[in-house]
């Protein structure tokens, strides 16, 4: 064989070697709570090693990503807003929603607490922001905490009065929080960003344990009839993979100080 063809055969297979690797490459649109928890860089390694499948992941707040999947940007949704999830897959753009993992919401903010709102009552809490002006950090990126931040503005007697200290920072979670610790204000956050937060400085849980701050967490696969070009095959065996025994195993084997950040209740 002439030189000439040992390059062309090289070139050649090295084409199909970079074509094969490419299928085998998902893009997954998710919110920022589950890649700056560090659950990603946990779960994403564990589903290559069982498939062979890699994937990128896209974070941005859950109204985004959802978009993303909306306009086959996306192979694969992992998102926390079961209305908007319900919604995408009732247009069509989304196969089938399934359940995957929770956790919960949690209110922090200066422990000096000026608003005094320190409590069970996540409603009574924004109440007392609002009522004291205090310094309030909003996402307000439409992500699934952003989402749940504006229920629970519902619920206070005044849905509409946040108060003069009410900022949206239209960033993700990590950001928010951050603003949040620099500022001494206070922000709603899902617990598995907060566990994993190193820049703390005065802020601490505040409000935790209403039943109105469950966070569940939902999986669906762009549908190929509305997006034809996305990968839904290897989108699926994500999906089967994470609601698998396996992966809710691995899900529930992430920790960070000994503290479980997320909850695996596929199927339920």
């Amino acid at each position: 064989m002439s030189n000439i063809f040992r390059f062309v055969a090289t070139v050649s297979l090295a084409a199909a070697a970079l074509a094969g690797a490419q299928a085998e490459t998902i893009v997954m649109a998710s919110t920022t709570s589950t890649e700056q928890s560090g659950l990603f860089a946990h779960l994403l390694p564990a589903f290559t090693k069982a498939t062979g499948v890699e994937v990128k992941v896209v974070a941005l707040g859950t109204g985004q990503a959802i978009d993303m999947g909306r306009r086959g940007d996306a192979d694969v949704l992992f998102v926390h807003d079961q209305v908007a999830e319900e919604k995408i897959v009732a247009e069509g753009f989304a196969i089938k929603r399934f359940a995957v993992m929770y956790n919960d919401f949690v209110l922090v903010g200066p422990g000096a607490d000026p608003a005094k709102l320190q409590g069970k009552d996540i409603a009574a809490a924004l109440a007392k922001v609002a009522a004291s002006n205090a310094a309030f950090i909003s996402r307000g990126d439409k992500s699934g905490t952003h989402a749940a931040e504006l229920r629970f503005w519902k619920l206070t007697p005044a849905p509409d009065a946040h108060g003069t200290g009410y900022k949206e920072c239209g960033c993700g979670m990590g950001p928010a929080l951050n603003m949040a610790s620099a500022t001494g204000a206070y922000v709603l956050t899902d617990r598995g960003t907060w566990l994993s937060f190193k820049n703390r400085g005065d802020l601490k849980v505040l409000v935790e344990g209403d039943s109105r701050l469950f966070n569940q967490y939902g999986v669906m696969v762009v549908n190929p009839a509305r997006h034809p070009h996305t990968k839904a095959a290897d989108a699926q065996k994500f999906v089967d993979w994470v609601t698998s025994a396996a992966g809710q195993g691995v899900i529930a084997a992430y920790k960070i100080d000994g503290q479980q950040l997320f909850f695996p209740n596929a199927g339920k």
